[in-house]
């Protein structure tokens, strides 16, 4: 069997069968506004006819770019789709269209060029002010898009491989010139589909849609070798209106990672990250966490929801992280019905995790923290249930747990600190701050409570979530 790169095609086929012989795959419900996988484009071309050559050594970033050109034509004659047939097609950095549909047929793989020079330099994010791992600029992602509407990125089963380890070489070795890139990014846009795709080894941040409406991303596989740095999932970035679905994630970092903005330059954009929703998510990450937030979030976020979440052989489940000097807030998180196996921390609220940008930051510029909603949670195996640590002067505050039941083999199972919050059946029990009971006086305080949980609360139910 051929290597794709650092992640191999029996890798591939090992999640689809796992995800496959889930129970949680068969569900059919979906969360997700209305999406049209078949939309019919009027016009379709092969990457082909543009001269492109499926070896995996010849360079395609000119096909790529003059079929992308060439459609543009047809971008206000109800668009068109760039079809990808099998083979294997190395390409540099390219910019997508609006009211176009990437098709990436059964066997096809895009290879991100291990040539940086493939990749090139652009301005930073305004509300980073500078490359996330760099002072300055950083290079554009593999497939980029910017003031689109109507993107669809899908096909059957496809693969994009970003052929990370040179960049992940060049982060450890120190040799980096400017900030790693994306392998998808896209940026100013409304109306994105990105489906039924797998994702390899992206030199960076996996999915990032920053500034961006209205995101789907369905039926997705995103792999990279748990030691690959900083190879994030999905960033949603300063978005609203995000759908995150049916997706396996195994990767070197966080796999959801939700953000908006750094320190004072993302209090000045002002752009926050809202009604994001997160359903059916499956994977493992060794060093990182499942769900985070932040710990860029200067702009806010707000509105998330996360519900029926399996995380297994990983070190946190939910992470939120901030800093002083951060500024913006985290409010209304709801997270429900996630199933935990060999996970170290189920619960991890960080409040001095540092980081800095430069030294322009505002040191009073205190995150709120509030409202927080974790419930109906199962996990065997676990290290520790919480490590909730708020800013001294600076409270984490209704924060509430409900009908968590953990495995802890910690003798300490809890640790927090300048945090305040309520708690209603969790076993282990809640450290001292969260231990005051939700019912019946607190209900109002605590975020999107389930309608079953105040009914069933005088009954002493346990664990009466639906199992994985």
């Amino acid at each position: 069997m051929r290597r794709l790169s650092s992640v191999t095609v029996v890798d591939v086929f090992l999640v689809i069968a796992l995800l496959c012989c889930s129970s949680w795959k068969v569900w059919s419900i979906t969360l997700c506004k209305e999406t049209n996988l078949e939309k019919v484009r009027p016009h379709s071309v092969s990457i082909t006819e543009f001269g492109a050559v499926g070896d995996g050594i010849t360079l395609n970033t000119k096909a790529f770019q003059n079929a992308i050109f060439y459609l543009n034509s047809f971008s206000d004659k109800g668009g068109a789709k760039l079809f990808v047939p099998a083979g294997r097609w190395l390409t540099g950095s390219f910019d997508l269209i609006s009211h176009l549909t990437l098709w990436l047929d059964k066997d096809a793989i895009i290879l991100g060029s291990t040539n940086s020079e493939d990749w090139p330099i652009v301005d930073p994010l305004p509300s980073y002010g500078r490359g996330r791992e760099l002072p300055g600029a950083r290079h554009r992602s593999l497939i980029y898009g910017s003031n689109l509407t109507d993107v669809i990125i899908t096909g059957n089963e496809g693969i994009i491989d970003g052929q990370g380890s040179i960049w992940w070489s060049k982060f450890r070795n120190k040799t980096l010139d400017y900030t790693r890139p994306h392998l998808v990014e896209l940026m100013n846009s409304a109306g994105i589909l990105i489906s039924n795709l797998t994702f390899l080894n992206s030199p960076f941040w996996t999915i990032h849609p920053v500034y961006c409406s209205q995101v789907t991303v369905q039926n997705v596989t995103i792999l990279a070798p748990l030691d690959s740095p900083n190879t994030d999932g999905i960033d949603p970035d300063s978005s609203d209106d995000v759908c995150i679905e049916d997706c396996y994630i195994s990767t070197g970092d966080d796999l959801i990672a939700i953000k908006s903005g750094w320190d004072e330059y993302g209090i000045a954009f002002g752009r926050p990250s809202t009604n994001i929703i997160i359903h059916r998510l499956v994977g493992k990450t060794q060093v990182s966490a499942g769900i985070a937030i932040g710990s860029e979030m200067s702009g806010g976020v707000s509105n998330i929801h996360a519900q029926d979440i399996l995380f297994y052989d990983s070190y946190t489940a939910i992470r939120i992280k901030t800093s002083p000097g951060r500024g913006g807030y985290v409010r209304n998180i709801y997270v429900s019905n996630m199933t935990l196996t060999n996970v170290d921390i189920a619960i991890r609220f960080t409040g001095l995790y540092g980081d800095h940008p430069d030294d322009g930051y505002d040191q009073n510029a205190l995150p709120v923290i509030e409202k927080i909603t974790i419930e109906d949670v199962k996990g065997d195996n676990i290290k520790k249930a919480g490590l909730i640590e708020g800013i001294e002067g600076d409270n984490f505050v209704d924060i509430c747990l409900s009908n968590i039941i953990l495995n802890v083999s910690s003798n300490y199972p809890w640790n927090c600190s300048n945090v305040r919050g309520y708690s209603d059946t969790v076993s282990p029990e809640a450290c001292e701050p969260l231990k005051e009971r939700i019912f019946p006086d607190h209900c109002s305080d605590c975020y999107h409570l389930s309608n079953h949980q105040q009914s069933s609360n005088d009954k002493k139910r346990g664990g009466s979530f639906t199992s994985w």
